[in-house]
């Protein structure tokens, strides 16, 4: 099985609570504006960003909303769970299209409980009990691009 082999920095078990929080995140977007998934990621063990496209600024209330919403995903003590699948087996809802044009056929699939799953070759938590309280530090809009910044306590 043919299989891409991730950078040192996605193997870094330092940001694996960091980096499954980016799941539950994206996850949480998709659902509350309908965007895709970040289409720029900086993840760091002490804070990070994420950058999503929207049509709109969303409001103080909506940010607010955000942050409760992936804690109460972090609050059901999810596992995460891995598996390996061809290209003509991925699970519905998983989106390519940020995958590179050498990824190999086989790929490893990452889901979040029944929360989120989606293509990943990074480190993760084994469950988000282990991730701790997320907390939106700033954000911001411009262009049409709304940048969350964030850490865990």
């Amino acid at each position: 099985m043919e299989i891409n082999q991730p950078a040192a920095k996605f193997q870094d078990i330092s940001i694996a609570p960091m980096h499954t929080t980016e799941h539950i995140l994206n996850q949480t977007m998709v659902r509350m504006f309908g965007c895709e998934r970040s289409r720029n990621a900086h993840i760091e063990r002490k804070k990070s960003k994420c950058d999503y496209t929207l049509p709109c600024a969303p409001t103080e209330e909506q940010i607010a909303e955000i942050e409760e919403r992936v804690n109460a995903v972090i609050a059901q003590n999810m596992p995460i769970s891995i598996e390996f699948v061809t290209r003509n087996n991925i699970p519905a809802g998983v989106d390519l299209g940020k995958l590179p044009a050498d990824a190999s056929d086989t790929l490893r699939i990452v889901r979040v409980g029944d929360y989120d799953v989606c293509a990943c070759i990074g480190t993760h938590v084994e469950n988000t009990s282990e991730i701790g309280n997320f907390r939106i530090i700033s954000h911001s809009y411009e262009n049409g691009t709304l940048r969350l910044r964030f850490r865990l306590a």
